[in-house]
């Protein structure tokens, strides 16, 4: 079953536009749009619907792999894995404080994001 997650990407922001795609599916999952065993578009398809380069989708498709989102399967092509459903409502209940912290101190989305990948990778 092929679902249609709504894929939007801003050539304008500094995030690679990969990176964007990964991030879009990560989101997908976390809100239940994409379960598991659901299928995502095929590389070229989703490409050639977003005017990218067919690559740029192929290397968001591996980061994703290489995170244990999906799983890339011959003849049936990117498929959301098991090790995707985490529960992530720890998560999603600890970002309300963050956001109206980071609202409150005129913080924006991109530093804010800068913030997060830093402590990341602490």
């Amino acid at each position: 079953m092929l679902i249609r997650v709504l894929w939007r990407i801003d050539p304008s922001r500094d995030e690679p536009l990969y990176a964007q795609l990964a991030a879009q599916a990560h989101l997908a999952v976390a809100r239940g749009d994409l379960a598991v065993g659901d299928r995502l578009p095929a590389a070229r398809e989703l490409a050639e619907s977003l005017d990218l380069n067919v690559h740029t989708v192929l290397k968001a498709y591996q980061q994703l792999r290489d995170e244990g989102v999906i799983e890339l399967r011959r003849g049936r092509g990117a498929v959301v894995a098991a090790r995707a459903a985490a529960d992530l409502s720890p998560v999603v209940e600890a970002l309300a404080p963050l956001v109206e912290a980071a609202r409150a101190a005129n913080i924006s989305t991109e530093v804010l994001t800068v913030l997060v990948k830093e402590a990341m990778n602490r």
